[in-house]
């Protein structure tokens, strides 16, 4: 499966800064549904967060996606990628 990357960094409460990859299906287009899908993902964080929009998540590139990847994408329609300030 061809995955679209979207390059994401949201600001916590602690003034550290999240940088995250939101993959989502090429064919998933709409950054309503790719924003939505980073903001469930925020929700599940024991931290507050700043609110991600347009300035904080852009897209990146597209790759092909690792088995496990494809699967939690089918599963949930996203995977996400933590890089920095995630935990």
């Amino acid at each position: 499966m061809e995955v679209s990357v979207w390059d994401t960094y949201v600001p916590r409460e602690d003034g550290k800064v999240m940088h995250f990859d939101i993959l989502v299906p090429s064919s998933t287009t709409d950054t309503d549904v790719i924003f939505e899908h980073g903001r469930e993902y925020l929700r599940s964080k024991p931290f507050q967060t700043g609110k991600l929009a347009s300035n904080e998540c852009r897209f990146c590139h597209m790759q092909s996606a690792p088995a496990n990847v494809v699967e939690n994408i089918k599963a949930e329609g996203y995977y996400i990628i933590e890089m920095e300030n995630c935990s």
